[in-house]
């Protein structure tokens, strides 16, 4: 009995990480961005897991939506990661819509089971104070409504510094990944160790 229950435990998790191009390593070499550098982490660290990316660049929220029902059945995760939002805000889309798409894809992948991590994210002051508010709390209000751990802003430590950017101004440079990773791992890594 107790074999099975430590078996039971130590059973791979499946990850699962709907995202937008921060995720998909826009503009950087395979294998360069955070999503790679978590799987890596992961082995460095003895963890049993396996991490499924699912990002597109230019998803959106109402994209992810449609696609999250069948990266269910497929992969059957145990963690689903949500970073969508940034291209919703980029593109000047109702806060309520993104809102209501984020919440409907917590409940999607709570209802089979798998825990969520969502990621927020900020907009750029010229979207003006107002939106740019709304849109960063919506994460907030999100992940407490679902009790789902948030990642405040995926890039805390990167949105300041020029340098760590691509030409675009949009996407970081492989540079940034593992700070990016530093930003998520902290509320991610709890879940692994749920059962």
């Amino acid at each position: 009995m107790l074999a099975a229950s430590a078996s039971a435990y130590s059973a791979p998790k499946t990850v699962l990480v709907l995202g937008d191009s921060l995720s998909a390593e826009y503009g950087i070499a395979r294998g360069a961005g955070w999503v790679a550098l978590l799987e890596r982490r992961l082995q460095a660290e003895k963890l049993a897991a396996r991490v499924v990316n699912a990002s597109i660049s230019g998803e959106t929220t109402i994209g992810g939506r449609t696609r999250l029902p069948a990266l269910l059945d497929q992969h059957r995760p145990d963690i689903v990661v949500i970073e969508l939002g940034a291209n919703d805000g980029l593109r000047g889309l109702p806060v309520a819509a993104a809102d209501a798409n984020l919440r409907a894809m917590v409940k999607m992948a709570q209802a089979r089971g798998a825990r969520v991590v969502l990621v927020g994210m900020r907009m750029p002051p010229n979207y003006g104070r107002a939106y740019t508010e709304s849109f960063f709390n919506m994460f907030r209000k999100v992940a407490q409504d679902t009790g789902s751990p948030l990642v405040p802003f995926m890039l805390e430590g990167v949105a300041d510094k020029p340098a760590l950017f691509q030409q675009d101004r949009l996407h970081p440079l492989a540079a940034a990944h593992p700070i990016i990773l530093n930003n998520i791992w902290p509320h991610f890594a709890p879940l692994l160790k749920k059962r």
